[in-house]
């Protein structure tokens, strides 16, 4: 077997037990509703405060040391308090974990009008130092307890650093067979988004990715920000409009709209929007809160868990004011891996696959890697 043909079947068994959940690109599939509702801690695989699949200690600043925040409040719009109904507004794109829709409050905040992109991102790392979790090595010994226990051993050579890169395949592809076009790439990072050779160069204004959710934290403790909630996220989406499907209003996605996938996926882009592959933030018109790429673009972080019944939960308590995501993460696709929300699509979302651009729509992944389709935006209390 060769190198590559060992490093792919490593990252295989890797992707799918780690990852799963926004390989598909924005797969939005009908999720099975689980025997019973889960309500039990964070599981033995919860993550620490602190990302430990990696042998190097995080160079940025952590949760337990004090730290000189900039507060870099510019590109910001101010969130007004309002309250909104949470969840689908229609069911033929919809998922399970969308519903029951639920009456929702939240305070006013600040958000940032778009996601942070490479150039705000290249300023922290050249002010503090930090290393990015896909520019660590992993940890062997830490990844395999969240691996199925005959998994082999793989060499030192393929333990390095790595994420994964949107490769179009070059036959056709079965829409569940994500390995198809995700490819676990070594050197593949937020400096290199397309694996060794490629560069940020020139897109000083294009979203960051590659960045883990712990990397996203670190970088809102240094500006003086944190990483929205689901519900507020949701409520800025859809600008102040509770009966709006989309940021933009009811009316189906188009090339005018947003950066999305033209064409018949995974295999053509047609690049009718303007864009293969990212574009720079700002690209399409605002919503009506004056918020950028809401949709499509790049997934974004929440600060929130992942809980397939979070909706049903909310709907029989009363955490409707402000809610702070569940107190742990459930997915019973793949409930023994811990995973965070994620927001708004990204460019290899369409209406023939999925429509992750929706302001309803909520996708998950596990918080310790980054992906090529994966950024951020930050938000900031009054």
């Amino acid at each position: 077997m060769t190198f590559s043909n060992q490093f792919t079947s490593f990252a295989f068994g890797l992707i799918l037990l780690l990852m799963m959940g926004t390989l598909g690109g924005c797969r939005q599939s009908v999720q099975e509703k689980p025997q019973e509702t889960k309500t039990t801690q964070t599981p033995q695989t919860g993550i620490p405060s602190v990302n430990k699949y990696f042998h190097e200690e995080p160079q940025g600043p952590q949760e337990d040391e004090e730290i000189t925040v900039i507060e870099h409040y510019g590109q910001m719009v101010l969130i007004p308090q309002g309250t909104f109904s949470m969840g689908a507004r229609e069911t033929r794109f919809a998922r399970g974990d969308e519903f029951p829709v639920n009456q929702v409050t939240v305070d006013s905040f600040y958000m940032d009008i778009h996601p942070v992109t490479n150039a705000q991102f290249m300023e922290f790392v050249e002010a503090t130092g930090y290393k990015t979790t896909a520019e660590q090595s992993p940890d062997w010994e830490v990844l395999q307890q969240h691996l199925l226990t005959d998994t082999t051993t793989p060499h030192d050579s393929l333990l390095v650093p790595a994420s994964l890169v949107f490769i179009p395949p070059k036959g056709q592809a079965s829409m569940g067979a994500y390995e198809s076009w995700w490819e676990w790439v070594p050197g593949a990072n937020w400096r290199h988004p397309a694996g060794p050779g490629s560069s940020i160069k020139n897109r000083d204004n294009y979203p960051v990715v590659h960045i883990s959710w712990f990397d996203a934290q670190a970088y809102a403790r240094w500006v003086g920000k944190r990483l929205p909630t689901e519900a507020e996220w949701e409520y800025a989406a859809r600008g102040g409009n509770d009966n709006y499907i989309y940021p933009w209003g009811n009316e189906r996605v188009s090339a005018e709209k947003a950066n999305y996938w033209q064409g018949e996926f995974p295999n053509y882009d047609s690049g009718e929007d303007g864009f293969k592959g990212l574009a720079p933030v700002g690209s399409f018109a605002s919503n009506d809160f004056g918020l950028y790429d809401m949709a499509g673009n790049v997934w974004e972080w929440t600060a929130d868990w992942y809980h397939a019944d979070y909706y049903l939960l909310m709907a029989s308590g009363s955490r409707t004011k402000n809610p702070r995501g569940p107190a742990s993460s459930y997915d019973p696709l793949k409930p023994e891996i811990p995973q965070k929300s994620i927001r708004g699509g990204s460019f290899l979302c369409n209406d023939s696959y999925s429509a992750g651009y929706r302001a309803s729509a909520r996708m998950k992944t596990s918080p310790n890697f980054g992906m090529q389709h994966l950024g951020f935006r930050l938000v900031k209390d009054l």
